[in-house]
Protein backbone atom coordinates (compact mmCIF):
# COMPACT_ATOMS: atom_id res chain seq x y z
CA UNK A 1 0.00 0.00 0.00
CA UNK A 2 1.31 3.42 -0.98
CA UNK A 3 1.74 5.82 1.96
CA UNK A 4 3.56 8.70 0.29
CA UNK A 5 2.00 10.22 -2.79
CA UNK A 6 4.03 10.96 -5.90
CA UNK A 7 3.61 14.73 -5.42
CA UNK A 8 4.76 14.57 -1.81
CA UNK A 9 7.78 12.47 -2.80
CA UNK A 10 8.60 14.87 -5.64
CA UNK A 11 8.42 17.96 -3.43
CA UNK A 12 10.29 16.23 -0.59
CA UNK A 13 13.18 15.62 -3.02
CA UNK A 14 13.56 19.39 -3.52
CA UNK A 15 15.05 21.80 -0.98
CA UNK A 16 12.60 24.15 0.71
CA UNK A 17 12.82 27.68 -0.69
CA UNK A 18 11.24 29.01 2.50
CA UNK A 19 8.90 27.99 5.27
CA UNK A 20 6.39 29.52 7.62
CA UNK A 21 4.88 27.94 10.70
CA UNK A 22 2.52 28.56 13.55
CA UNK A 23 1.28 26.77 16.65
CA UNK A 24 -2.07 25.99 18.19
CA UNK A 25 -2.83 24.87 21.74
CA UNK A 26 -4.78 21.87 20.47
CA UNK A 27 -4.20 18.14 19.91
CA UNK A 28 -2.42 17.12 16.70
CA UNK A 29 -5.26 14.78 15.65
CA UNK A 30 -7.87 17.54 15.92
CA UNK A 31 -5.77 20.05 13.96
CA UNK A 32 -4.85 17.48 11.30
CA UNK A 33 -8.50 16.47 10.87
CA UNK A 34 -9.44 20.04 9.96
CA UNK A 35 -6.33 20.96 7.96
CA UNK A 36 -6.30 17.76 5.90
CA UNK A 37 -10.06 17.62 5.22
CA UNK A 38 -10.31 17.21 1.46
CA UNK A 39 -13.25 15.62 -0.35
CA UNK A 40 -15.16 16.12 -3.55
CA UNK A 41 -17.16 19.34 -3.64
CA UNK A 42 -16.83 23.07 -3.31
CA UNK A 43 -13.69 24.47 -1.64
CA UNK A 44 -14.39 26.23 1.66
CA UNK A 45 -13.47 26.28 5.33
CA UNK A 46 -14.63 22.66 5.68
CA UNK A 47 -12.99 21.38 2.47
CA UNK A 48 -9.40 22.13 1.39
CA UNK A 49 -9.05 24.87 3.99
CA UNK A 50 -5.57 25.89 2.79
CA UNK A 51 -7.11 27.20 -0.45
CA UNK A 52 -10.42 28.45 0.98
CA UNK A 53 -9.25 32.09 1.04
CA UNK A 54 -8.11 32.08 -2.59
CA UNK A 55 -10.16 34.54 -4.63
CA UNK A 56 -11.48 31.79 -6.90
CA UNK A 57 -12.67 29.77 -3.90
CA UNK A 58 -14.31 32.82 -2.30
CA UNK A 59 -16.24 33.34 -5.55
CA UNK A 60 -17.45 29.71 -5.42
CA UNK A 61 -15.53 28.81 -8.57
CA UNK A 62 -13.15 26.18 -7.14
CA UNK A 63 -14.23 22.56 -6.80
CA UNK A 64 -12.36 19.49 -5.53
CA UNK A 65 -12.59 16.26 -7.51
CA UNK A 66 -10.93 12.93 -6.81
CA UNK A 67 -7.91 12.05 -8.94
CA UNK A 68 -6.23 8.72 -9.52
CA UNK A 69 -3.91 7.60 -6.73
CA UNK A 70 -3.96 7.32 -2.97
CA UNK A 71 -5.03 10.62 -1.41
CA UNK A 72 -4.99 12.36 -4.80
CA UNK A 73 -7.33 15.22 -5.72
CA UNK A 74 -7.61 18.13 -8.12
CA UNK A 75 -9.05 21.53 -7.45
CA UNK A 76 -10.68 22.70 -10.65
CA UNK A 77 -11.11 26.39 -11.25
CA UNK A 78 -13.49 28.26 -13.50
CA UNK A 79 -11.82 29.72 -16.57
CA UNK A 80 -8.61 28.88 -18.41
CA UNK A 81 -6.52 28.14 -15.30
CA UNK A 82 -4.90 24.73 -14.93
CA UNK A 83 -6.25 22.54 -12.10
CA UNK A 84 -4.43 22.47 -8.78
CA UNK A 85 -2.95 19.09 -7.83
CA UNK A 86 -3.43 17.96 -4.21
CA UNK A 87 -2.01 14.95 -2.39
CA UNK A 88 -3.01 14.11 1.20
CA UNK A 89 -1.12 11.69 3.44
CA UNK A 90 -3.30 11.48 6.54
CA UNK A 91 -1.09 8.81 8.15
CA UNK A 92 1.84 11.26 8.20
CA UNK A 93 -0.33 14.39 8.68
CA UNK A 94 0.85 16.04 5.47
CA UNK A 95 -0.66 17.63 2.39
CA UNK A 96 1.01 18.81 -0.83
CA UNK A 97 -0.50 21.41 -3.13
CA UNK A 98 0.88 22.14 -6.60
CA UNK A 99 -0.43 25.15 -8.49
CA UNK A 100 1.90 27.95 -9.61
CA UNK A 101 3.93 26.93 -6.57
CA UNK A 102 4.44 23.57 -4.90
CA UNK A 103 4.22 23.44 -1.12
CA UNK A 104 3.71 20.99 1.72
CA UNK A 105 1.71 21.55 4.92
CA UNK A 106 2.80 19.34 7.84
CA UNK A 107 1.13 18.92 11.24
CA UNK A 108 3.38 17.87 14.15
CA UNK A 109 3.30 17.83 17.94
CA UNK A 110 5.22 20.54 19.80
CA UNK A 111 5.43 21.63 23.46
CA UNK A 112 2.69 24.24 22.90
CA UNK A 113 0.35 21.67 21.31
CA UNK A 114 0.50 21.46 17.51
CA UNK A 115 2.80 23.08 14.97
CA UNK A 116 1.64 23.57 11.39
CA UNK A 117 4.47 24.15 8.93
CA UNK A 118 4.10 25.23 5.30
CA UNK A 119 7.20 24.74 3.17
CA UNK A 120 7.39 26.01 -0.40
CA UNK A 121 9.66 23.86 -2.55
CA UNK A 122 8.96 25.00 -6.10
CA UNK A 123 7.73 28.15 -7.85
CA UNK A 124 7.07 28.24 -11.58
CA UNK A 125 9.94 30.43 -12.81
CA UNK A 126 7.87 32.45 -15.28
CA UNK A 127 5.04 33.20 -12.87
CA UNK A 128 4.05 36.88 -13.29
CA UNK A 129 5.44 39.06 -10.54
CA UNK A 130 7.97 36.54 -9.30
CA UNK A 131 10.95 37.62 -11.37
CA UNK A 132 12.99 39.21 -8.60
CA UNK A 133 13.77 39.13 -4.89
CA UNK A 134 11.17 41.79 -4.06
CA UNK A 135 8.42 39.54 -5.40
CA UNK A 136 9.72 36.65 -3.30
CA UNK A 137 9.66 38.80 -0.14
CA UNK A 138 6.04 39.70 -0.89
CA UNK A 139 5.18 36.08 -1.54
CA UNK A 140 6.74 35.02 1.76
CA UNK A 141 4.65 37.63 3.59
CA UNK A 142 1.53 36.41 1.78
CA UNK A 143 2.22 32.78 2.73
CA UNK A 144 2.70 33.77 6.39
CA UNK A 145 -0.58 35.73 6.30
CA UNK A 146 -2.41 32.84 4.63
CA UNK A 147 -1.15 30.36 7.23
CA UNK A 148 -2.22 32.69 10.06
CA UNK A 149 -5.72 32.83 8.53
CA UNK A 150 -5.89 29.03 8.30
CA UNK A 151 -4.73 28.67 11.91
CA UNK A 152 -7.30 31.24 13.02
CA UNK A 153 -10.12 29.21 11.40
CA UNK A 154 -8.85 26.01 13.06
CA UNK A 155 -8.45 27.73 16.46
CA UNK A 156 -11.97 29.12 16.22
CA UNK A 157 -13.44 25.72 15.38
CA UNK A 158 -11.53 24.00 18.17
CA UNK A 159 -12.09 26.76 20.71
CA UNK A 160 -8.41 27.27 21.46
Amino acid sequence: MQTTSPLLAELDSLPARWEVDGTLAAPVAAVAALLLAVTGGRVGEDNLLVLARASTARQGAMTVVAASGVGAYRAELAGPVEPVEIQVDRARSRMAVQSWYGGVHTVTACPAGTRVTHRVHRVIPDHPGFADGIAEIGLRARMARDLRQVLHVIADRLGC
